[in-house]
């Protein structure tokens, strides 16, 4: 096995001399396959009836057809998926008639980028004319160029280890900037130089800190410094286009170190300013946490509490639930140091920045009200609170309460074990008290004891928001006392109308 990739059939000219090239370093003979690749010529099998009659079918017609990227990695990897990415000689006209022969759908979205898009057998497949891109490095999009070489086509991709190909039907293996080698390693590192790499599309530089988050890969250092260096070139890059790198790398398997990197580069200074902010002098008393530091644990310790995969509404809030410290801190006497109100400054900023980042507007409902709630729970273990403080806890999160149960247990980060089995416990009582009160009251449907109808005939009145008022009032009521009789209601509804000078009918 070289660093340039296995020859199982004939080569380009140009594809010989790269892996000439790599062997001449003195990697190891190509003969010998590496335990990755192994697993990953597995992985392939599972797929290859179908991607080889794809490629038989491109190869009748004097195409090239080959597994590109993603796929390729991820079969070494062992997590080859139902999505495969493949390039081709072929114009995307050309491809478009060919896979009317093989499809069972096809979609052209891509067709402006030369890809294709087509599904068969419950596989995807994305079938993309060789590129040989050209940027003004000055806009947010490519001028798209077709080109005629595959490793042309890698060479324009934005890590040597997405930047290895599969040849189909014959399955040459094709690794002409050393990806296998860099996989072994789990080493991020850009096919030629990454100035040039992230000049071409800042957009990489996330999503470097992106597989940083999913992979568990280091990017090297020179790849770091020029994040470092060009980081303010991502403002060539859309809101959209960053919010999908961002999603994905908070989702990730280890979203920290994808978060630190971004931090660390400057990077998150661009779209994300927030997070970096959250880093605070600790004074010499140490009064406060490092929030920085403590919201990182946050997100480590949400993501312990996931029960159905990665929840991004979870973490979301996880990351952002105090970033409304550093706006809100004040020096107390006696050297305390205190955020008050933090979490209602906090639910603002992350709305703001979430709607800058065009998340979807339930999302960002959804997070920031899960940031303006994380508080609520300190000073139940007080003994502060009623059965009517219980309701309003469970009425306002609604949906969400799970996920505020879990935010909240995230939330204690606090070393003294006493003081954690303390919050732990309160907790845990709350819950219970919540699940006694839940099974007597039916609180995830709370509602007056009287609907809108009922006021309206009861008070006389038309529709309008008088009723509303007069059904706000019977909620209110009815989440201080619980569950009122028929007759309970409307006596109450009576003083509320003669306090709101309502004549009330007899």
């Amino acid at each position: 096995m070289s660093r340039g990739g296995l020859r199982c059939a004939a080569m380009s000219e140009r594809e010989e001399a790269a892996v000439r090239r790599t062997e001449e370093s003195g990697a190891p003979p190509q003969s010998k396959l590496s335990a990755a690749q192994r697993r990953g010529v597995s992985e392939l099998l599972k797929v290859s009836p179908v991607a080889d009659e794809l490629g038989q079918l491109f190869k009748s017609h004097g195409h090239e057809l080959h597994l590109v990227g993603g796929s390729v990695r991820d079969a070494l990897l062992g997590r080859l998926g139902q999505d495969l990415d493949f390039a081709t000689s072929a114009r995307p006209e050309r491809t478009q008639e060919l896979l009317k022969e093989w499809a069972d759908a096809i979609w052209t979205t891509g067709a402006d980028f030369g890809t294709i898009g087509a599904a068969k057998h419950k596989l995807r497949v994305e079938i993309t004319t060789f590129r040989a891109e050209a940027y003004d490095r000055v806009s947010r999009n490519p001028i798209v160029r077709y080109g005629t070489s595959l490793v042309d086509d890698l060479q324009r991709r934005d890590f040597t280890v997405n930047a290895m190909a599969v040849t189909v039907p014959e399955h040459r293996f094709v690794d002409p900037f050393g990806g296998l080698t860099d996989l072994a390693a789990k080493a991020m590192r850009t096919p030629g130089a990454p100035e040039d790499s992230f000049a071409d599309d800042p957009l990489r530089m996330l999503r470097a800190a992106r597989f940083a988050a999913q992979l568990g890969f280091q990017v090297v250092p020179e790849v770091v410094a020029a994040m470092t260096a060009m980081a303010a070139d991502l403002a060539r890059i859309t809101p959209e286009r960053i919010r999908d790198e961002l999603a994905k790398l908070v989702t990730g398997a280890d979203p920290v170190a994808g978060l630190r990197l971004l931090v660390d580069t400057g990077l998150a200074e661009q779209f994300l300013p927030e997070l970096p902010g959250m880093r605070m002098a600790i004074d010499e008393h140490h009064q406060h946490k490092d929030v920085y530091e403590h919201t990182l644990t946050v997100v480590r310790n949400a993501i312990r509490l996931e029960t159905d995969g990665p929840d991004l509404v979870l973490r979301m809030a996880a990351l952002m639930h105090d970033v409304g410290k550093p706006a809100t801190k004040r020096a107390e006497p006696g050297g305390r140091v205190s955020f008050h109100h933090h979490e209602v400054v906090g639910a603002r900023m992350t709305k703001a920045r979430m709607k800058a980042l065009r998340f979807p507007k339930d999302v960002v409902e959804q997070v920031a009200a899960l940031v303006f709630l994380h508080l609520r729970f300190h000073g139940y273990g007080r003994g502060e609170w009623t059965d009517s403080a219980v309701r309003r806890y469970v009425t306002d999160a609604g949906d969400l309460l799970p996920r505020l149960h879990k935010l909240v247990r995230s939330d204690c980060t606090t070393r003294n074990w006493r003081k954690a089995g303390q919050l732990a416990a309160d907790y845990d009582a709350l819950e219970e008290r919540i699940a006694r009160i839940q099974a007597e009251e039916d609180l995830e449907r709370v509602r007056p004891d009287l609907d809108g109808n009922a006021i309206m005939e009861l008070l006389g009145i038309a529709p309008g928001p008088l009723v509303g008022e007069a059904w706000r009032h019977l909620k209110e009521l009815r989440l201080d006392r619980g569950p009122l009789s028929r007759e309970e209601a409307e006596a109450e509804l009576r003083r509320w109308a003669a306090d709101q000078d309502i004549p009330f009918p007899s």
